[in-house]
């Protein structure tokens, strides 16, 4: 993992405002910003790359307004899902109808692509310190209609994957020396898959089915909580039907009336994400091998044979032909 540290402490005190300001424009998003220390603005920023995301760890006395407005929007949007968790202070966000006020150890979702207003106001006399994680949207694999009712709200942080995720960026970022630069892929697959499972977690807690759906219902929000949790190793069948209160003989029963098997239809979908995973240029990066644990394959060569029955041909064979095949700057957004 590579990181970069910056202050503003070699700076003149009227200068140091303006220079945080230009930096975090180049740094994370555009935006407008104010705050009532504009004639001494003493803040740091870590910025750690963990390959295709990027983790931030900031420190400044206070933000009273932050806008990314519409005219901001088109002139630079990177189409970012990003995650705020607060460390000091309280912070404050409005995005797509929605308003959140939240404090320290708090995780708030929030996206590049559509404006917001925020603020962040230290305690007393204190600074405002928090973590703002950052990667392409399109890597989070949510239906839009399902995270955009998320934006500006805040993801539990207490308990299950949200206290997972919380820990590991607090890690990252207080402790970046126990990471090496070749470490960057891997933790950029350890944020993607717990914040996906965070998200998960939280749209199960308001989407669980109750036990009189009807079958075809129940069916729907199964495969929809597959296809959500794929990365997960427990996705077995006595999982999936505790998440949607169902017996595991009614589970197999109902996927027995579409004509296949849960393990069957869970492997499936997992060779299918694979596939999209290895003709992804964002993912070029990352070995073969990786993409095929991360979805639940231990042996390279039971994939391989999986693969190749599936598609035809070898999984790196596949990945060359499909991303030689790429027009180019498709990875650019």
């Amino acid at each position: 993992m590579i990181t970069n540290s910056q202050s503003t402490e070699h700076l003149s005190a009227p200068d140091r405002f303006g220079w945080w300001h230009d930096m975090t424009m180049s740094a994370l998003i555009p935006t407008a910003m104010y705050t009532d220390h504009r004639n001494d603005f003493r803040a740091s920023i870590t910025v750690a790359d963990v390959g295709l995301a990027q983790i931030s760890a900031m420190s400044y006395p206070s933000i009273s307004s932050v806008r990314r407005t519409p005219k901001l929007i088109r002139r630079s949007d990177p189409e970012y899902l990003q995650l705020s968790l607060t460390v000091r202070g309280h912070m404050g966000l409005a995005q797509s109808r929605n308003e959140v006020a939240f404090g320290p150890g708090e995780l708030v979702l929030y996206d590049s692509s559509h404006p917001f207003d925020g603020f962040a106001l230290p305690e007393r006399e204190g600074v405002v310190g928090h973590v703002v994680a950052q990667l392409p949207r399109r890597l989070v694999r949510v239906r839009p209609d399902q995270l955009t009712p998320l934006m500006s709200t805040t993801l539990p942080s207490d308990r299950g994957f949200g206290k997972m995720l919380r820990q590991f960026l607090v890690q990252v970022t207080t402790t970046p020396d126990e990471f090496g630069p070749s470490d960057g892929p891997r933790l950029a697959f350890v944020f993607i898959d717990l914040l996906a499972a965070a998200i998960g977690q939280r749209l199960d807690e308001h989407t669980a089915p109750s036990p009189d759906r009807r079958p075809h219902a129940v069916f729907l929000s199964v495969r929809d909580f597959i296809h959500r949790n794929l990365t997960e190793p427990g996705l077995s069948p006595d999982a999936i039907a505790s998440a949607h209160h169902v017996s595991t003989r009614s589970l197999h029963r109902l996927f027995q009336r579409h004509g296949t098997s849960v393990a069957a239809y869970v492997r499936r979908q997992r060779l299918e994400r694979a596939r999209r995973d290895l003709t992804d240029p964002l993912l070029a990066e990352f070995p073969v091998s990786a993409i095929a644990q991360r979805l639940g394959f231990s042996h390279p060569a039971d994939f391989s044979r999986a693969f190749k029955a599936a598609y035809g041909m070898p999984p790196r064979a596949y990945r060359g032909r499909a991303l030689r095949s790429a027009p180019a700057g498709k990875e650019e957004r």
